[in-house]
C-alpha cells in the first residue's frame, strides 16, 4: 500500500467531488492537504507557499504526490525540496488557464499558463481528464510559446505529451444506482433537463433562446434547469424564468441528491450547449440515470458517447440544436428509446480508481519518471 499525498488549493465543486471519490476507492492511503475553493487566481499564486509551510511542519512519509492543475508544482518543489525531492509527483488536470475561454481574451492572465506548463514539467506523469482536453491544452502550449520574443522553449510540448496520459474523472454513481427502483416510466410530454454551472461559457444564451422559440412555435415540452449557481450569472436566466415558467419543473441549485436524482429519472433528454467542456460530469449523470444526451459535436463529447451514438446524440450549431429538439418534442418516444446508461458504467469510481492507482504506481516504479 502506497502513502500518497493529495495537494488541492481549491476544494470545492468537481474538485472536491474528485478528490473525495478518490479517497473512497483507492486502494491505497491517500492524505490530503487542503484549502477551501475560493478566489481560484490567487489560489495558483499563493497556494505553493501555504503548502510549503504545511509540508515543512508535517510529520511522517509519503510515497507520491498528487496535485491538482491549481497548484504551482514548479515553485512548491523548489521552495520545499527537502520534503519533496525524489518523491514521484503527478499532476491531474480538471482544466488549464491556456484554453479555458473567457468572455474577451483580453482579460487572460498568460501567467497563469506558464504555472499550467512548469507544472507539467514538474511533474513525473501528467493526467488529462479527456482526449480533447489533452491536444487543446498542447495547442495552447504552442500557441502561448510562439508569442515569445526570444528563447523560446520549443521543446516543451514534446516533453509535456511524453509525461501525459488521459484518465478521465470519477463520477459518484451509487446515489443514481440507489433511486433507480423508484423511477418511473417516462410519459407526456419531452421533458428536457440542462443541468450545467450557471456561468457563461455552458452556453445558456443559446439554450434558453432556442426553447423560447420553440415554445412561441407551439411545442409542447416540460424543462428541469439545474445546476451550480455563483454570484453572478447571465441574464438570461432572469428571462427564462418569466418566460418559461409554465414549462419549469425546477429552477435552481438542487441541494438533496435524492431530489437530484429523481428529477433525472423525471427527464428524457439532457442538453448541452456548452462553448466549453473537458469532461462533462453532469451529461454522465443524467445520462446513466437514462436521458437520452443532445450535445455539440465537439470539445470533450464525441469521447463520452459509443461512436455508434455520435450521429443521434451529437449536433451541428444552433440549427442543428432546434431542429433535434424539435423532432423529439414531436416524438418523445425516439428519445425515450435511446439509453445508452449502460455505456457511462466505464466513468463510475469503481473503473476509474483502479487507473489512477495505476498511475501513481508506475511513477513509483519508475516507468514514467522524467
Amino acid at each position: 500500500m502506497l502513502r500518497i499525498l493529495a495537494l488541492e488549493p481549491y476544494y470545492g465543486g468537481s474538485h472536491k467531488a474528485f478528490l473525495d471519490g478518490y479517497a473512497a476507492h483507492t486502494r491505497h492511503s491517500l492524505e490530503s492537504l487542503t484549502m477551501p475553493a475560493r478566489k481560484w487566481k490567487w489560489r495558483m499564486r499563493g497556494a505553493a507557499l501555504t503548502m510549503h509551510e504545511q509540508l515543512c511542519a508535517r510529520r511522517g512519509a509519503f510515497d507520491a504526490v498528487l496535485a491538482s492543475d491549481y497548484v504551482d508544482l514548479a515553485a512548491l518543489a523548489g521552495m520545499a525540496p527537502r520534503v519533496i525531492e525524489g518523491i514521484p509527483r503527478l499532476a491531474y488536470f480538471h482544466e488549464n488557464q491556456l484554453t479555458y475561454p473567457l468572455p474577451s481574451e483580453d482579460e487572460r492572465d498568460y501567467q497563469f499558463g506558464f504555472t499550467n506548463i512548469t507544472t507539467c514539467l514538474a511533474a513525473y506523469r501528467v493526467l488529462f481528464n479527456s482526449r480533447y482536453h489533452l491536444e487543446s491544452f498542447l495547442t495552447g502550449v504552442q500557441q502561448l510559446l510562439r508569442r515569445m520574443p526570444d528563447y523560446v522553449p520549443d521543446w516543451a510540448p514534446e516533453a509535456i505529451r511524453t509525461r501525459a496520459e488521459v484518465v478521465p474523472v470519477g463520477v459518484d454513481l451509487t446515489a443514481i444506482d440507489a433511486n433507480r427502483a423508484h423511477a418511473t416510466p417516462r410519459t407526456g410530454p419531452l421533458t428536457v433537463v440542462w443541468n450545467h454551472r450557471w456561468e457563461y461559457d455552458k452556453g445558456a444564451q443559446m439554450f434558453f433562446e432556442v426553447m423560447m422559440e420553440l415554445q412561441d412555435e407551439g411545442r409542447d415540452f416540460a424543462l428541469v434547469v439545474t445546476g451550480q449557481r455563483f454570484r453572478t450569472a447571465p441574464p438570461v436566466f432572469e428571462e427564462a424564468t418569466r418566460r418559461l415558467a409554465p414549462r419549469m419543473k425546477n429552477f435552481g441549485y438542487v441541494e438533496s441528491r435524492d431530489e437530484y436524482c429523481k428529477l433525472l429519472f423525471e427527464s428524457d433528454l439532457v442538453v448541452s450547449t456548452a462553448v466549453q467542456e473537458f469532461f462533462g460530469i453532469s451529461v454522465v449523470e443524467a445520462v446513466y440515470a437514462g436521458c437520452a444526451p443532445l450535445l455539440p459535436h465537439g470539445l470533450s463529447y464525441p469521447e463520452l458517447l459509443p461512436e455508434r451514438y455520435h450521429a443521434a446524440c451529437l449536433y451541428e450549431g444552433r440549427d442543428g440544436l432546434k431542429a433535434r429538439l424539435a423532432r423529439y418534442m414531436d416524438h418523445p418516444e425516439e428519445a425515450r428509446a435511446l439509453d445508452l446508461s449502460a455505456a457511462m458504467r466505464r466513468f463510475g469510481w469503481d473503473e476509474v480508481a483502479p487507473m489512477l492507482d495505476a498511475a501513481i504506481e508506475g511513477i513509483c516504479r519508475g516507468d514514467a519518471d522524467a
